[in-house]
């Protein structure tokens, strides 16, 4: 299956190419173990970059956005970070008391933002090394906006809110993004004249393609951790099931047979599972499912409800829980067998997803106004942190996967 234009919008999707460079290089130290619980973040003072204010300036910036420091003007704060830049070399200290705790030289070419990504990345995973957390700062978060009555496209941001990026430019309803592995493409479901269809746009060079545009519903998309399946809601004979299909071919299987409406299937870590929504017990609860259809059961949840599920690395499963009238973020680890409730803030919050460290979710928050925006959840701190905020309602972000 080629990438061709898509017909029906009557809008061009316009390419945005833009080339960046920058290679952390970390030095040869022993990691630093944090000896202490996540949940207390260690502290970081930052004294800038010298001969770079706007370097400086984005290094603080992801620093503060990444969730794993908190940043302090204290000398004494459990770390210290100072960088110097002469000529396109970017030297990055980071200091635990009087002991070396890392340094790396950053080539620093181009976008100062994309140079701080790497920098504070690097950090992080040296840092958190004894955790195994995977820098994420240069990963983007998919939404949709509403853009006027009727209509919603697609967009991306940097995980600190920046760099918002239009995807879609489609006079109609475009929504439920999805990431494909390598975080080159976002597939979507399109409404169009005829159904809905799910589309793929690939990012670099701009380009679109239909995955899917059976009879009735095609919706739901989510693409197996290895690129090659897509799981999707079809309804050819009226009844919204869950089916799995590889991307290119034109047989879907179908998992699921029943009366009940299902919804929102994602992947688990190793493509083998899937979790997804269905309402046969009478309101919307959350099932697994084998790839091949077999060991279907249901797991256990907080609230009324439970929908939107979204699967980590790590074996937790985050979704959206009916609590007291409102929505609030459960996780429920595999492993474990553990259910909890990830933050009591105020408000009701939808449709989370996974970032790439395993920890924190985006999800959309509304405030009783009837106006919705993008939040970044801590799972483990309980902490939250508005992502994005426009005029428009905000919905159904995603976080893309990162770069192995």
């Amino acid at each position: 299956m080629s990438f061709k234009p898509l017909r029906p919008a009557g809008l061009l999707l316009t390419a945005l190419v833009v080339t960046f460079a920058a290679v952390p290089a970390s030095a040869a130290l022993e990691p630093i173990i944090v000896d202490k619980q996540v949940r207390d973040n260690p502290t970081i003072h930052f004294t800038g970059v010298v001969n770079d204010t706007d370097l400086a300036r984005d290094i603080r910036t992801f620093l503060g956005a990444c969730g794993w420091f908190d940043l302090s003007n204290n000398p004494q704060s459990d770390f210290q970070l100072a960088g110097v830049r002469t000529g396109n070399t970017l030297k990055l200290t980071l200091t635990r008391g009087d002991a070396p705790a890392g340094s790396w030289n950053v080539t620093v070419t181009g976008n100062s933002r994309l140079v701080a990504k790497h920098a504070v990345d690097a950090i992080i995973e040296k840092t958190f090394s004894d955790l195994k957390v995977k820098g994420f700062c240069t990963s983007r978060i998919a939404f949709c906006a509403q853009t006027s009555r009727g209509v919603r496209n697609i967009f991306a941001c940097d995980i600190d809110g920046g760099e918002v990026e239009q995807i879609t430019r489609f006079n109609t309803l475009c929504v439920e993004p999805c990431w494909f592995p390598d975080g080159g493409s976002i597939g979507y479901s399109k409404y169009a004249p005829t159904g809905i269809e799910v589309i793929e746009t690939q990012l670099r060079p701009r380009r679109s393609r239909v995955l899917s545009s059976y009879s009735g519903i095609n919706a739901g998309a989510a693409i197996s951790p290895d690129g090659k399946n897509l799981a999707l809601i079809l309804s050819p004979d009226h009844k919204v099931d869950l089916y799995v299909m590889r991307i290119g071919s034109r047989t879907p299987r179908r998992l699921t047979r029943s009366i009940a409406v299902e919804a929102s299937p994602c992947w688990s870590p190793d493509g083998r599972q899937l979790a997804f929504v269905s309402d046969e017990t009478g309101s919307p609860r959350i099932f697994t499912i084998n790839a091949d259809g077999s060991n279907r059961k249901r797991l256990p949840s907080i609230g009324s409800d439970a929908v939107t599920p979204d699967w980590s690395k790590s074996g937790k499963i985050v979704y959206a829980a009916k609590v007291d009238g409102e929505y609030t973020i459960g996780v429920y680890d595999t492993r474990t067998g553990e259910n909890k409730r990830a933050t009591t803030a105020p408000g009701s919050w939808e449709s989370p997803a996974w970032a790439a460290d395993n920890r924190q979710v985006v999800c959309k928050r509304s405030d009783g106004s009837g106006k919705s925006a993008l939040y970044v959840v801590d799972t483990l701190t309980g902490k939250t942190r508005l992502l994005v905020s426009t005029p428009y309602n905000l919905s159904m972000p995603v976080w893309s996967p990162c770069a192995e």
